[in-house]
């Protein structure tokens, strides 16, 4: 035994225990290295964003031993606009309801972009407790995501597995996850920017080629809302345009699996792509049919959630309104989709404008033929038929002798002079049809007949359009529809008693259709002089058209009056 009163054979155990626990070490700490590295292979190794993002929060999980993760991108404002989950089920998030906006803890790691370690984030002083049904949560580890020097989101883990805190070591790891998360995103951004702007001009590049080559606008635009609808992967796209002379609105086309729904839809003043129109600024909203801004418009009609609203033009000249909504609860729309769907909007103005300017062209052409054709119809055509008349009733007073003669040439005399009354009619046809044509259209006329009954209602109807009112309606098919709806609004606003009343005019290939439906006391059997309804049925049958009065569900009226287009139109 040596001076020291210890055994050599002890000493060296115990130096060998040392070296094992060393090793131990090290062996771990190489096997989280190894770890590191794989994850951080693992969210580099795509180029989708969401994917990119979900592997930070699974990574981040695994690296650290959690039990919860959690990465929350910021939004405008320092609010939590996205916020995706590991280690919860679909039951309890269902259960907990919305996801966090930044309170509390996360707000603090929002405010302050700094790695934060709890070992209680209940007894933390800004802790705010946690919703119904949100799972105990106890040690925490925080730390930011930066992209370029710009906070991009947070990473958030609780409940280490083995029950202790998160130590220094964890906070180290998830530091240089977060770095190398931060560059995995910037990558995944700029992939999705340029694979975007190459949908966006092989879009813009098809939408100027359907309009310069002479394709309707009507269809072109129905195309424009579709592909917009497919770039922003929105549940539903609305492009709204002028109607009349006083601003209003009118859903021209739609798409999404609600389009029929909002197609042809009026929008009020209040609507916030009427605010849109007015101020020729972009409106987004979290959830536009809750957004107290928002008063009538599509969002009324079907629920929707986060939305933006574009103006179609430049400030002093917009042309329409595009909105672009998910459901409620679907995702909110980046940055970089409004900038992608303003400038897309931008270019369809602008191959709108070009397109519009060449038919103006070709309709001057047009009309410049049709003066000529009447010029030469009536300083030609006219005096050589009424020369030619002239002449033959001259030579009547030689043929008296002949009266079979004198009968036939008075018959041609008289074919002449119907003649002549038909081309003047036509030549008058030719200057004042398109003069007709430039009044005010049916669609304005409906929208003030609307207006003008919301005085007597007490409330303003909905009033919904579609097809070609303004170019395939004849002039006395569109006064025979105002009569019928401004009778068929008088009839509700002195016997209905409704609350709400819609309005649809419609024009297929063959008919014009009118249908007006409210949630009056409906159709009182006692009543059996109804002179109102059937000056309605007479209109119709006049035309060679139908009328129907029936009862709504569960209550109310619904008059459908409807007459076959006219072929002069």
């Amino acid at each position: 035994m040596s001076a020291s009163g210890t055994s050599p054979h002890l000493r060296l155990d115990a130096l060998l225990d040392d070296l094992q626990q060393q090793v131990a070490h090290v062996r771990a700490a190489q096997g989280r290295v190894h770890t590191l590295l794989d994850a951080v292979l693992a969210v580099g190794s795509d180029l989708d964003l969401e994917v990119v993002l979900h592997r930070i929060v699974e990574s981040a999980v695994t690296l650290v031993d959690a039990r919860y993760g959690a990465l929350g991108v910021l939004g405008e404002e320092g609010t939590i606009k996205q916020f995706l989950t590991v280690g919860i089920d679909e039951e309890a998030i269902a259960r907990i309801g919305h996801y966090p906006r930044g309170e509390g803890i996360l707000g603090l790691l929002i405010r302050h972009p700094e790695p934060l370690r709890l070992a209680d984030l209940a007894q933390h002083p800004a802790s705010v407790g946690f919703p119904a049904g949100h799972p105990p949560m106890t040690s925490f580890l925080g730390a930011p995501i930066r992209v370029r020097d710009q906070v991009f989101g947070n990473l958030y883990l609780t409940n280490k597995n083995s029950g202790a805190e998160f130590e220094t070591d964890d906070e180290a790891v998830l530091r240089t996850l977060a770095a190398a998360a931060g560059v995995a995103i910037d990558n995944a951004r700029l992939y999705e920017d340029a694979h975007r702007r190459q949908r966006w001009l092989a879009a813009s590049n098809e939408l100027t080629r359907s309009l310069l080559s002479g394709a309707e606008p009507a269809a072109v635009l129905e195309s424009f809302t579709a592909t917009v609808r497919e770039m922003a992967g929105a549940d539903l796209v609305t492009l709204a345009v002028p109607v009349g002379d006083r601003g209003e609105l009118v859903i021209e086309t739609a798409s999404g699996a609600v389009a029929d729904r909002v197609r042809g839809l009026v929008l009020p003043a209040a609507a916030l792509a009427a605010k849109v129109y007015t101020s020729g600024e972009t409106i987004t909203s979290d959830a536009v049919s809750a957004d107290p801004r928002a008063k009538g418009g599509s969002a009324s009609v079907v629920e929707l959630g986060p939305a933006f609203f574009v103006p179609l033009g430049t400030r002093e000249h917009v042309r329409g309104v595009l909105q672009v909504a998910n459901v409620p609860g679907g995702p909110h729309f980046a940055d970089a989709v409004v900038d992608m769907v303003t400038g897309f909007g931008n270019q369809a103005t602008l191959a709108l404008d070009v397109a519009e300017h060449r038919r103006d062209m070709e309709y001057l052409i047009v009309l410049n033929d049709r003066d000529r054709i009447a010029r030469d119809l009536h300083d030609l055509v006219i005096q050589r038929l009424f020369a030619g008349a002239l002449s033959l009733q001259s030579t009547l007073g030689r043929l008296a002798d002949r009266p079979e003669v004198s009968e036939r040439i008075e018959r041609v005399v008289d074919d002449l002079d119907d003649t002549i009354k038909i081309v003047r009619s036509t030549v008058y046809a030719l200057r004042e049809h398109d003069q007709a044509r430039r009044g005010s259209g049916l669609r304005a006329q409906l929208v003030a007949a609307t207006e003008r009954a919301t005085e007597s209602l007490g409330f303003a109807p909905a009033l919904r359009m579609s097809g070609l009112l303004d170019t395939a309606v004849s002039a006395g098919q569109a006064e025979q529809l105002l009569a019928v709806l401004g009778e068929t609004l008088s009839n509700a606003a002195r016997h209905a008693d409704a609350t709400t009343v819609d309005i649809g005019v419609e024009v297929t290939h063959t008919a014009l259709e009118l249908r007006v439906a409210d949630n009056g006391r409906g159709i009182d059997p006692a009543v059996t002089r109804r002179s109102g309804l059937a000056n309605l049925r007479r209109r119709a049958e006049e035309m060679g058209g139908t009328f129907t009065l029936s009862s709504n569900r569960p209550s109310g009226t619904v008059v459908e009056w409807g007459v076959p287009l006219d072929s002069s139109a």
